[in-house]
This record gives structure tokens, sequence and C-alpha cells, in this order.
């Protein structure tokens, strides 16, 4: 009979992950594999050559551009203008 009782006591045993998680070791494991790969997707996303840092970075830069542009239009229309007024001048 103790035989008996001491094998009954053995396979009603639970493991670690189902103690203290409710899972099998193989869903525990399967999880983690999921939330590890999961982690390693969103690093890449955030940090990686393609990562939203990148992308607002650049759309700093097109805005920096865009400032530029018309920066050096208005610079560009005073000295044409300038130019043409020389040019009036130098034909008189």
């Amino acid at each position: 009979m103790q035989r008996e009782e001491l094998f009954e006591e053995i396979d009603t045993s639970e493991s670690l992950t189902q103690k203290y998680l409710g899972l099998s070791l193989k869903k525990f494991f399967f999880l983690f594999f999921i939330v590890v790969a999961l982690g390693i997707y969103f690093g890449v996303l955030l940090y990686g050559t393609n990562s939203l840092e990148i992308l607002f970075g650049l759309q700093d830069y097109e805005t920096y551009l865009h400032s530029e542009i018309a920066t050096l239009k208005q610079e560009n229309a005073e000295l044409q203008r300038e130019y043409f007024e020389l040019k009036e001048i130098s034909a008189q």
C-alpha cells in the first residue's frame, strides 16, 4: 500500500510552471518564445534602420528643407531685383 500511495503522490505533483502559473511546461515555453519574439520585433521597429525615430528625424529634416527653400527663394528674388536694377543703370 505504501508504494501505491507514493506513486500516486508523484503522479499528482505539479511542475513549477503549473504550480505558480497554471501552465504546462510546453505552454510556458511557447508563450515565453512568443513574448521574446514580439519584444525583438518591437525593438527593431522602434530602434532599427526603418524605425520611428528615423521617420521623425526625416520629417524634421523635411520641415527644415521647406523653410530653407522659402528663405532661398526670397533671397533669390532680392538678388534678381538688384541685378535688374544694376542692369538698367548700366544701360543708361
